[in-house]
């Protein structure tokens, strides 16, 4: 169902791409005129599809740059195909325990009984975002209207998880749990260099992972300002 979404989702960018109509706006003077930019994000980060028990406490951040390569596709130059490389840094703040036994790493629920000060896990990813670009901007105008869709596919680098609590602290590095590869739908909305931005994850934070024999099958939702700059 997953990549069905995400089939039709890039099928609607690409019928987009095939209506040219003529434009009542004059025409470009610099036919080199493109919006290559470097983007910075700050997002709260959102745990999609939670088992049983777990909640989210406390601020989770996602810190997010990058590059991005503008390809205009029409003659006014104000609809693009963006293809970029970023980086994004994640904190999840919630009462899932992960804890190691033997090398084996378990996933538990923490209950209310339990006193515990800080319980949050990382991952750093690397981003290739993917989008479809339309702006009312010009080659002499820099503040303008923007909505920017796509997909964004990750591959994360790094993870893992810190308690802080009773009976002892927790921190464990590299955990093979991670989905290394994460996708998602992404939507920028707004008016030159603050945008409101979102990111719908379409595949679990985790692989394989379970809870009691059940599987944890979260992802993340995104929802933050976007920042474009020249």
């Amino acid at each position: 169902m997953k990549f069905r979404l995400l089939l039709l989702f890039i099928l609607s960018g690409c019928s987009l791409l095939a209506q040219e109509e003529e434009s009542p706006f004059p025409s470009v003077t610099n036919s080199l005129y493109r919006e290559d930019q470097f983007y910075l994000g700050i997002t709260y980060n959102l745990l999609n599809n939670k088992p049983n028990g777990v909640s989210q406490n406390k601020f989770s951040s996602g810190f997010h740059f990058g590059f991005i390569r503008d390809m205009p596709i029409n003659k006014r130059r104000n609809k693009s195909i963006g293809v970029g490389l970023g980086l994004s840094f994640n904190s999840y703040n919630q009462n899932l325990l992960i804890s190691e036994n033997n090398k084996d790493v378990n996933f538990s629920v923490l209950g209310d009984e339990v006193n515990y000060s800080k319980n949050k896990f990382y991952t750093s990813v690397v981003e290739l975002p993917i989008e479809f670009r339309w702006r009312t901007s010009t080659a002499k105008e820099y503040s303008f209207w923007r909505i920017y869709t796509g997909v964004k596919f990750g591959y994360v680098f790094s993870n893992s998880s810190k308690y802080e609590g009773e009976p002892e602290n927790i921190r464990i590095k590299q955990i093979d749990s991670f989905n290394t590869l994460q996708y998602g739908l992404t939507l920028s909305v707004g008016y030159s260099t603050w945008n409101f931005h979102l990111y719908y994850g379409l595949n679990p934070i985790f692989d394989a992972t379970t809870i009691d024999n059940n599987p944890i099958d979260m992802s993340d939702v995104k929802i933050g300002l976007m920042f474009y700059i020249l």
